[in-house]
Order: C-alpha cells, then structure tokens, then sequence
C-alpha cells in the first residue's frame, strides 16, 4: 500500500517565498499567453484554468504552438510561456519566429525546467503510483519501493542531455539513481534499463519528465512495459506545473 502523498503548503507572501506574481497588476500588465506544443485542448486547458484560479490577476490566453500569432494582444504586451519541460528548439524555434513576423512586443520564456519545483512535482507523480516514498521526511523509516529510476524524456538525445539537472534534483529527493533516457528514440529506456540493472538496480520506475501532450498518450505505458517496470503518470494539471508558469511570467514582470 502506499503512503499517501504530502504536498507542499502555501508559502508566506513575503520574505524570501514572496508570490511569484504581485497580487495586483496595473490595467496594462502583460497578458500571460499559454503556448501548448499538443493545441489548446486537454492537459494545456486544465493548466490555463489552474492558473487562472491561482492568479486571477493575471490575463490568460492558451493556445497551441502553430496558432500563436492570433493570439498575441495588438495593444499590450505579452509573456509568452511554453508548455514545456525542457527548451526543445523544435517548439521555441517556431514560437520565436511567430513573434518576430506579429511585431509583437512579446518576449517567449524558456521551458519550465530544470526546476526544484518540477522535480518535486515528478516525486509526488511517483509516489502515487507507489513507486516512491511519499516525502522525505519517512526516508529513514520507509524502504524505497524501486531501486532506480528512469527519467522519461521526448526529443532524443538533446532532451536527454537537457534533463541531466533535473535528474540530479530527483535523486537529490529519492535518494536514488535516476537517469535520464528518450522515449521516442533510441538508444532509449531499454539501454538505460541495461545499464541499471547491470548496477544492481533490480526495481526500475518510469518518470515521464512531459507534461501530457508532446507524444502519444501510450508512449509512456510501451516503454515501462518493456523494460518490466512501473511508471508513473504525465505531469498534467499538477499545481507545481501552474506555479512555475507563474514563475515564469513573474520573472519577466521582474526584468
């Protein structure tokens, strides 16, 4: 059975955990444009409501990648804030070309990783499939259910090679080996796979390190199922996934 998972509480409006975005912004602040790699539908709306509830301040547009341009205000400025884990050029490309041919002002943000943040939002997707301690705080009382884990990645050896930080943040919070490996390409889970149970790794998991629309949606239950291995599910509407667009937007606001 698994431990039921612990998320983090809402942190103080000031100090060092002040809110990413002020609480008011003047009539002309920029408008926050969602741009989904997978259109403006499923997983990409769920977040845009996610944070639109968390910032109402703030005015939110979705809309998929190839769209971007419609979307985009004549009148004001915008952040433009990829649905994305890592800075994939196949979507920043297009997206900073949509910008450059509107005249827009806008200014497009990288991808929401590597973050603290985004690997604690993956350890929670683990834990509840049961694939990992529920929190750190039971580390020394609870034995790990797998001894490795896989940090599943779409875009091939660039996405891997971007996802090194944030496989170091996962094992910084697992306390386990995680290694990051393609989905979609070889060498991919398989080799990774290999390699860990060569170590001694025994148990493996799956962590797709995707929010839910850059790859088919059984991509991730192929791959586990044939390196015999858990996986856990896409990041989704995660509230960790709403912050880190906030996070992204505020920064800009900063600057």
């Amino acid at each position: 059975m698994s431990l039921p998972v612990r998320e983090r509480s809402p942190r103080p409006g000031g100090g060092r955990h002040r809110r990413p975005v002020p609480t008011s912004l003047p009539p002309d602040a920029p408008v926050l444009v969602l741009a989904a790699p997978g259109g403006a539908s499923g997983v990409a709306a769920e977040i845009a409501a996610v944070v639109r509830v968390d910032n109402p301040q703030i005015e939110v547009r979705l809309t998929a990648v190839d769209e971007l341009a419609p979307a985009l205000p004549a009148d004001r400025d915008a952040v433009v804030v990829p649905l994305l884990t890592w800075d994939d050029p196949a979507v920043l490309g297009p997206l900073h070309q949509a910008v450059a041919g509107s005249g827009s002002a806008a200014v497009v943000t990288g991808a929401l990783g590597p973050h603290p943040l985004l690997a604690e939002a993956l350890h929670i997707k683990l834990a509840e499939r049961g694939l990992a301690r529920a929190d750190r705080v039971r580390l020394l009382n609870v034995s790990s259910p797998v001894d490795a884990v896989i940090l599943g990645m779409v875009g091939g050896e660039p996405a891997v090679h971007a996802a090194q930080a944030t496989a170091v943040l996962l094992a910084s919070r697992l306390t386990l080996p995680v290694v990051a490996a393609s989905l979609d390409r070889e060498p991919g889970v398989t080799v990774a796979a290999d390699r860990l149970r060569a170590a001694g790794a025994a148990r493996l998991a799956v962590a797709p390190c995707m929010i839910g629309d850059e790859a088919p949606a059984d991509l991730v239950g192929h791959a586990a199922e044939a390196i015999g291995a858990g996986h856990a599910e896409p990041l989704g509407a995660h509230s960790m996934i709403a912050e880190l667009v906030a996070r992204a937007y505020g920064s800009q606001l900063a600057t």
